[in-house]
Parts: C-alpha cells; sequence; structure tokens
C-alpha cells in the first residue's frame, strides 16, 4: 500500500492541475485520524464507488473536479476496488493504480544512475507483471526534468489526468503501475516540461510501436517463442571469426523482394525467401540495414525512433525472432546495422524528451548534425550510455544477433565533424577527440564482446583513427572489425577508369596492401555506393557492354581474393544497371538475361571457392596470409599475388586490360601442376572463355623471387585463381 501522509489543499491543487512529482501522496488510501480516506481522480467519470468486503461506498466529488473521495473506518490497511460510471451511462471497475508500492528497486535505480545496467530493457518501458498478486503493465521513462508525467493510452482515453506517475526521488525515473490493462494495448508518456510545455512522446523502451505514420507504443503480453538454434549459438561460442570464412550479403528488407501488389513481404516470408536465396548464393551473414523502428522511409532506418523494437513494417517482435532463428538454422548469421550516432527530431522521438536536451546536449555545436537533420547523444551523461549500451544488449539476449555493425562512428569520434570554424568546440585539451564518444564506443566493445563471445562488433569508420580494431586496453576501440572505406573508395576509382588510362593510377590498387593489416578489415561494397547519383557497380565500369560485365566479374574476383572479410548488397550479385530505389524492389527480371544471370553465377561461385579455399581467408588480417608476386606491371595493368595458409597457397593474376596477354609469366613457390579453379572469363559467366586448359606445369625457371615459374594465358578483363595439384576448392 502507499506511505501514509496528509494531503495538503496545496497538493490537491497541484493534482488537478496536473503537476505534482508524487500524486501518490495525494491519491490512493491515507490514514488521517482513525479513518482511512480513498481519493481518486478520474477524469469523465460521473459518479465513483468504493468497493471494500461487502460494502459499496459513495464518493463525493470535489466540487468543480474530477476529484472523487470517500472515508472508511478500520484499523488495517482495506482492501477496496472502485467502481464508477461515465456521462454515457457506462459502468466500470478497477483496482485503484495508487494503492500499491513502488514497483522497480532502488538497485536498479543506481545502476541506472551509473549508467551500468545492462538490462535496463527489463526495468524502464512497459512490461507486463504481476505486482502484490495482481496482473497489470508497469510503466517506466526517465524524464528528470518535467513537472508531471502521465501514461495514456486507449485504456485511459488518452487522458493525461487520468494516470499521473511518480518521480522516483533523485532518479529521475517515473513509474506507474497500473492493473488490470487489457493488453495488446496503445500508449504514450504525456509530459509537462518545466515551462509548463506539453509533450507527447512514444517509449523510448518501446518493444512495439504502431505500423507508420501511427507512432505509439504497443504493451503486448510476452510471447513464449520457443528458439530452435541452440546448435547455432553453441558453435557460435566458439567461432573463431579472426580465421574464419565472413562474406555478408547487405540486404534493407522492404526493398529486397515485395509481393505482387508491391506491398511489404513480412518477417517470415522473408526468411524462407531469403534463407533459400543466400544460402545458394553461399554467402555467411546478411547484414540488415537498421530495422530498429523509424518513422521515414527515406532514411532507410538510419534515423531510429525506437532502439528497442524491431519496425513493425514486416511484422511483431516475435516474428522477427522467427526471420532470424530460421535463418541460424539454415546456418546464416544475422548481423543489424545499429545507429548509435545520431537520432531524428520527430516530436513523438528522444528530441528535447523532457522539454530539455536530455539524450542530446544542448548547445548545437554538440548535439547537432546539421548535414543530416538529426541530434546527437550526449555520451558523456550516465543514463544516456545505459539507455545505448542496453540497447546494444538487448538486441544480441532477447534476437539472439550475431553482430551490430555501428554506422557512422567517424562522426562519433570526431567533434569538428562535418564542421566549419567556430562551429564545433575542443575537448578539455584543446584537441578536437570526441573523448566521451571514445570512452562510449571502448565501453560499447568490451561489454558487448565481452558478455557475448563469438559476437563481432563492426565499425563503418571512414578515417585514418588508430586501432579501431585494436583491444580497448591497448588503447583501441576495441571493435571486431572495421570497413575498408580506403580500399572500396581507390578500387572503384580505379575501375571507373578506361583501360587505356589505368596504368597511370596502378597504385590505387596496391597502395592498400601498405596498411591492408592494420586494421581488422571488411571490404565493402554497400548501398552507400549505388545511390545519391553515384551510379550501380555495373554503371560505373567502363567501356561497351561486353566490357562493363567484364570489368564488374574481375571487380568481384578481386575483392574475393584480396585479405579481408567481404560484403555486397542486395543487386550487386544482379548486376543492377540502375542505382538502388528503396521504393521498389531489386529488378530480379534481369536473371532472364545470360549476362545478368552469369554475374550471379559467379559470386555464388566465388563465394563456394573463398569458402572452400583456407588460404583466401585463414590470415585474412596478418600478413602471413598474403605475398605479392608483382605488384609493379604498371605497363601492362596486372597484378599477381599468392594467399596464404602456411605451405598451402593459391595463386591470384589479374588483367586489367581488355588484350588477352600470352605466355604471361609468373612466379610460383612450388614446383608441379597448377588447375585453374576460378577464372572470371568463363563462358558460364558471359566470358570470352580464353583459359589455360586443365593443368599448367610449373616451369624451374626462377621468375619474380620465386624458384618456379608459369606461363599462363590471361584473358581479358579477367582474374585467375590457380591452385597446386588437382584440387578444386
Amino acid at each position: 500500500m502507499a506511505a501514509i501522509s496528509r494531503p495538503t489543499s496545496d497538493g490537491v491543487r497541484r493534482i488537478l492541475a496536473g503537476r505534482h512529482h508524487d500524486p501518490f501522496e495525494i491519491l490512493g488510501c491515507h490514514r488521517r485520524g482513525r479513518l482511512w480516506h480513498i481519493k481518486a481522480l478520474l477524469p469523465g467519470a460521473a459518479e465513483m464507488q468504493v468497493l471494500s468486503g461487502a460494502e459499496a461506498i459513495s464518493m463525493q466529488r470535489l466540487p468543480g473536479t474530477d476529484l472523487f473521495s470517500a472515508s472508511l473506518p478500520g484499523d488495517t490497511l482495506p482492501r477496496y476496488r472502485l467502481r464508477g460510471r461515465d456521462g454515457q451511462g457506462q459502468e466500470f471497475e478497477f483496482d485503484d493504480p495508487y494503492c500499491f508500492t513502488p514497483v522497480l528497486g532502488d538497485l536498479d535505480l543506481h545502476l541506472f544512475g551509473e549508467g551500468r545496467h545492462e538490462h535496463l530493457y527489463r526495468v524502464l518501458g512497459a512490461h507486463c507483471c504481476e505486482h502484490q498478486g495482481v496482473s497489470g503493465v508497469r510503466f517506466a521513462t526517465w524524464a528528470p526534468n518535467a513537472q508531471r508525467v502521465s501514461v495514456v493510452g486507449d485504456f485511459n482515453g488518452w487522458h493525461g489526468l487520468a494516470h499521473p506517475m511518480r518521480v522516483r526521488g533523485q532518479s529521475g525515473v517515473w513509474e506507474l503501475f497500473i492493473p488490470g490493462i487489457v493488453t495488446p494495448c496503445h500508449y504514450k508518456f504525456e509530459l509537462v516540461d518545466a515551462q509548463g510545455g506539453l509533450h507527447l512522446k512514444s517509449d523510448p523502451f518501446g518493444n512495439r510501436f504502431e505500423v507508420r505514420p501511427a507512432t505509439a507504443s504497443i504493451v503486448d503480453t510476452p510471447g513464449d517463442y520457443r528458439w530452435g538454434d541452440a546448435d547455432w549459438l553453441q558453435r557460435r561460442a566458439g567461432w573463431d571469426w579472426q580465421h574464419a570464412a565472413l562474406s555478408i550479403y547487405e540486404v534493407h528488407l522492404g526493398s529486397w523482394q515485395q509481393d505482387a501488389n508491391g506491398e511489404f513481404l513480412g518477417y517470415r516470408e522473408l526468411a524462407r525467401r531469403l534463407a533459400d536465396y543466400v544460402e545458394g548464393l553461399g554467402f555467411t551473414h546478411i547484414e540488415l540495414l537498421p530495422v530498429t523502428e523509424f518513422p521515414f522511409e527515406d532514411s532507410w532506418g538510419y534515423q531510429a525512433t525506437g532502439y528497442f523494437a524491431p519496425t513493425s513494417r514486416f511484422g511483431t517482435p516475435d516474428d522477427f525472432r522467427y526471420f532470424i532463428d530460421y535463418l541460424h538454422q539454415r546456418g546464416i548469421g544475422v548481423i543489424l546495422d545499429w545507429v548509435p550516432a545520431h537520432f531524428p527530431r520527430d516530436a513523438h522521438g528522444l528530441a528535447r524528451f523532457d522539454g530539455s536536451a536530455l539524450y542530446e546536449h544542448e548547445n548545437p555545436r554538440r548535439g547537432e548534425h546539421r548535414d543530416w537533420g538529426t541530434l546527437i547523444f550526449n555520451y558523456g551523461r550516465p543514463e544516456v550510455r545505459n539507455f545505448l549500451l542496453a540497447s546494444a544488449n538487448y538486441w544480441i539476449e532477447e534476437f539472439h544477433l550475431d553482430g551490430l555493425r555501428v554506422d557512422a562512428v567517424a562522426s562519433m569520434l570526431y567533434l569538428d565533424y562535418s564542421r566549419g570554424e567556430g562551429e564545433w568546440e575542443p575537448n578539455a585539451y584543446g584537441g578536437n577527440e570526441n573523448l566521451e564518444a571514445i570512452d562510449f564506443l571502448r565501453d560499447l566493445n568490451a561489454r558487448v564482446l565481452g558478455r557475448h563471445p563469438g559476437v563481432v562488433t563492426i565499425a563503418e569508420e571512414s578515417t585514418a583513427w588508430p586501432q579501431v580494431t585494436r583491444p580497448t586496453w591497448v588503447g583501441g576501440l576495441g571493435f571486431s572489425m572495421k570497413w575498408n572505406m580506403g580500399w572500396m573508395h581507390d578500387t572503384l576509382s580505379y575501375m571507373g577508369l578506361e583501360p587505356i588510362f589505368r596504368h597511370y593510377h596502378h597504385d590505387q590498387l596496391t597502395f592498400g596492401l601498405m596498411y591492408a593489416f592494420s586494421e581488422n578489415f571488411v571490404l565493402p561494397f554497400s548501398h552507400d555506393e549505388v545511390v545519391h547519383e553515384k551510379r550501380s557497380l555495373l554503371g560505373r565500369m567502363p567501356g561497351d557492354a561486353w566490357q562493363r560485365f567484364a570489368n564488374l566479374r574481375l571487380l568481384y574476383t578481386y575483392m574475393y581474393t584480396y585479405p579481408g572479410s567481404k560484403l555486397l548488397f542486395m543487386g550487386a550479385e544482379l548486376a543492377e544497371p540502375g542505382e538502388w530505389s528503396h521504393l521498389g524492389q531489386l529488378s530480379w527480371e534481369l536473371l532472364q538475361q545470360p549476362a545478368h544471370a552469369g554475374v550471379q553465377q559467379l559470386v555464388g561461385d566465388l563465394n563456394r571457392l573463398y569458402r572452400g579455399t583456407p588460404a583466401l581467408f585463414r590470415h585474412s588480417f596478418e600478413p602471413a596470409g598474403f605475398d605479392w608476386i608483382d605488384c609493379s606491371d604498371i605497363t601492362q595493368s596486372v597484378l599477381a599475388y599468392l594467399r596464404r595458409d602456411g605451405a598451402d597457397f593459391v595463386v591470384v593474376v589479374l588483367n586489367f586490360t581488355p588484350v588477352v596477354r600470352e605466355g604471361y609469366r609468373v612466379g610460383v613457390p612450388a614446383a608441379g601442376r597448377y588447375r585453374e579453379v576460378h577464372n572470371s572469363d568463363s563462358h558460364h559467366y558471359g566470358g570470352s572463355d580464353v583459359s589455360n586448359g586443365s593443368l599448367i606445369t610449373a616451369e624451374a625457371q626462377p621468375w619474380m623471387g620465386h624458384p618456379y615459374s608459369l606461363s599462363l594465358v590471361l584473358p581479358p578483363l579477367a582474374g585467375i585463381v590457380l591452385q597446386l595439384g588437382d584440387h578444386h576448392g
């Protein structure tokens, strides 16, 4: 029962004005003298009664208000319910929310205040529970600068005075247990800020939201989803990702495939279709563009408003659990693109949540990304850090995700990111490093990777920031991997040149090996490279139609044989001729054309070659996995290198011109017969089928620092991979 206190007329006035920080001081049941006084604020009620035992005691209305009161005799705190009738004659009966003790524990509030509550999503938000033997929903939110916070929803007519919450001391957390709510139901928080302004906000910890454009949060009875991926999780816990093949298919769920009417497919149907497709092409993982709930389609999910909710566009949270579970059971991992770098200004979201800069910085030089029109989290505030850390933990624990790709890390690291002179403030030491964000990222990686063995974190970081993927205890940021943006830009710039000019830019291909092992790199041809008038990958390639396809096949062969994990955005395997649009679906009809079908087959074969050849992945992040054979053939625009796994190796030769090169000699480290295990010019892929036949014998002719050499035919605009012996990879 609520604590006993003597109400004051000032307290009543504040309750009626919707300004009381603890409505339990007035509402509920309180002892005064020999009587128990019960007060209830019921907007819209015509009459009210207190039900205690067999008695029904009428409550008196305070004139001109919706505040009702009654008195009961007795020495012990009475158990009672309230019964009433509204102006339309409808009767209702319920347990009084204001006769219950606090729900949240002091330890939870303490850990939150320190930023150390890894399961904060189980505390804040809305949760079905049983409290003092009664079933209901407990609501809690953080709003330290609000005068009043109420729960509003379809269970109380969205009236802000029906269910005002109480604040828990200095924590800034407001809570209320509402008994008897029938779920699922829609709700929001109504807040009055310090200046008296009214705000209607979705739950920052909401687990489910209405389908856009509606924005209410939804509380539902917890499902009993039964996972079937125990074997996957057990294998993942012992996964040595640093020495494993990792090939990622990046997917935007809304535009990968749609139904016959151009509508979104649901999570469950997408799971089945994606599993068949991705397994057939040999990818090890998919990476989802953000599915954290978001209001604006054109943001592709990168402006999230629901950091604890999979978007309702494709189904319920349990549908999303099924999606991941199904892919796991098919042997496919799932990585989520997660965005702690910024959040949108939408009125129902985090922006000025309690009327103040709560989740963001007050100073726009620290709290705004003007390029994106979004706000920046205040990483130095423990509660904000806890919000984000709990979100990361939530997706991994509740949905069994295998990794987080952290978006826009560069924008977090630098205070002057995309800012001119006078538009940013230096840190305490006069530098441009965001020290609070750096600490947050280190904390994020230490917690996620320490708590979840086998899970990976991947940084989208586009600068030369040192030690992004080195452990925090040696001064690194602690990420598992980092996108190699420099390699990607250099490679696409080079491949966009007419072959006749490529010899002037040979260093764009070779320079990357100067830093290839400084970090654990992912090689990304992502969604960002096929939008905003950059053209599709096929569209970037020079020459006539045949040369464009040959260049694209060469590009993919180069990526799959270069050190680093792999990432292709959906549609790259179809050789989409145009840029990606989130408004439609991929051009699946292209597969009826041999050239496009050939590229798709090439990608599948490259994945199988990559996964089946340890020399191509075992030492992707170490110099021991790579040796140049020749990086200096500028005149002919040819690269030749070895990929190694101890004594095992493959030979890679890439010809970046449309000229067939007969008798091209490359050095090799061992005698024997070599087999061409991959040729991007094969007729199976739409090439001209220039090849080296079945087996090529190494000659005892030293070449390029090796004791043996091969005389090869290099197909035009193509790459070949050779393996010693008859092994097919």
